[in-house]
């Protein structure tokens, strides 16, 4: 049999290597995680001293969203075509750049600079956030929602690195703020990339497979992966348009920066520590319910985010955030892994991270806009249609199924 013949075959019999893959890739999650964190509580604030219009301060956060969105695709190719360990070390290239090129930036004073910086960070976030599913690519059906969760857990670690490494260095390089945060952010990346050295995925060899999978326009068209897509971008894009706008508006508000880093680690730790036990609830309780909870959460976060601005109401929204963001996306993100065949899943997952970190761009970059031209208040209020296009597409869902049973 020719190479462009051959397939890969994972290993999923008792899923002893689908277990040691989750674990390696959480340990790889709890540290990588520390970009996106580092990135969210620092930039915004460096955006406003920087930016030449106070309505661009979060334009940074915004950039790393488009480098995720960017990456993904590629991302995708590069798993397709060399290997999924191959196209997640490419990506910890990108994590190392980005605190070296955010650490020259502020050396410089250079608006420009944190935005190369924060788009690298975002193209290193494309192959950290296929984490979830490489880790889904070795395991069996009855345990690939526990591999998801296991490697979202990792990021609760991620929730406590990333704050305490801005904490522990933003004033260690003065007058330089964050010069020194930027720093171990690479190091910290670099380290990931040693994690990912034990990751053992069998390497695809290129074949003919792809001629007996489905047009990929075929897939998308199917209202079980249009719910999917819809319930990650919303959980996903809507979680991010919040997260974004929170550190800057607490400083706005009179808060402090430290007080604004803790409520984005409370965020983080909410986001990533329900995986420990989400997957098991999926199981139990069916994905459709799952993604359900976690929308209403996402709902009751706005709600409180509206009833006031004390440090208790941002962190006590945050925190109703995370979880229903796990909920939600996790849940998503299951679903999406039950619409493909093996022979289409590097594609179908691209091009879901491709739909839900471009919307995530958009809504990143609009609530720097909306913060400072409508406000906190108007940046909650968004969530409330999103919640209802999704239920939506959830309740239609389960009306369809109930049909054709």
């Amino acid at each position: 049999m020719s190479a462009v013949e051959t397939v890969t075959k994972p290993i999923v019999d008792d899923d002893r290597l689908a277990r040691r893959n989750a674990l390696v890739l959480a340990v790889a999650q709890a540290l990588a995680g520390g970009n996106n964190t580092v990135i969210v509580a620092t930039t915004a604030i460096v955006g406003a001293m920087y930016a030449p219009d106070k309505g661009l301060a979060t334009l940074p956060i915004t950039m790393m969203v488009i480098g995720m969105w960017v990456g993904t695709l590629p991302v995708g190719y590069m798993a397709r075509r060399f290997g999924r360990r191959f196209a997640l070390q490419v990506g910890t290239i990108f994590g190392v750049l980005a605190g070296l090129i955010s650490c020259v930036a502020v050396l410089q004073g250079s608006f420009a600079l944190i935005l190369a910086g924060t788009f690298s960070g975002g193209l290193y976030a494309a192959a950290h956030q296929s984490y979830r599913f490489a880790a889904a690519d070795t395991a069996s059906e009855a345990f690939r929602p526990k591999a998801v969760s296991w490697v979202l857990a990792g990021g609760l670690f991620a929730g406590l690195i990333g704050p305490q490494i801005v904490i522990f260095t933003k004033d260690m390089w003065p007058p330089y703020l964050f010069a020194t945060t930027y720093l171990a952010q690479a190091g910290v990346a670099l380290l990931a990339g040693v994690v990912l050295v034990f990751i053992r995925i069998p390497k695809p060899v290129i074949q003919a497979q792809q001629e007996a999978g489905r047009p990929l326009t075929e897939i998308v068209r199917s209202l079980r992966f249009a719910t999917a897509v819809t319930c990650g971008v919303v959980s996903y894009a809507g979680m991010n348009m919040m997260m974004t706008a929170a550190p800057l508006a607490m400083v706005d508000c009179g808060h402090t920066v430290t007080d604004a880093s803790l409520a984005i680690q409370w965020h983080v730790i909410a986001m990533y520590g329900p995986s420990f036990f989400t997957g098991s609830l999926i199981l139990r309780f069916g994905v459709t319910r799952v993604i359900s909870v976690g929308l209403a959460l996402l709902l009751v976060a706005a709600v409180v985010g509206l009833s006031g601005l004390t440090v208790a109401h941002f962190w006590g929204s945050l925190i109703l955030l995370g979880v229903g963001w796990n909920f939600a996306f996790i849940g998503a993100t299951t679903m999406v892994t039950e619409c493909h065949r093996p022979s289409e899943r590097n594609r179908v997952q691209a091009f879901n991270d491709f739909l839900v970190f471009g919307s995530m761009a958009i809504g990143s970059l609009a609530s720097g806009k909306i913060l400072a031209t409508l406000g906190w208040a108007f940046v909650n209020e968004v969530f409330f249609p999103l919640i209802v296009i999704a239920a939506t597409m959830l309740l239609w869902l389960s009306l369809w199924r109930r049909r054709v049973a």
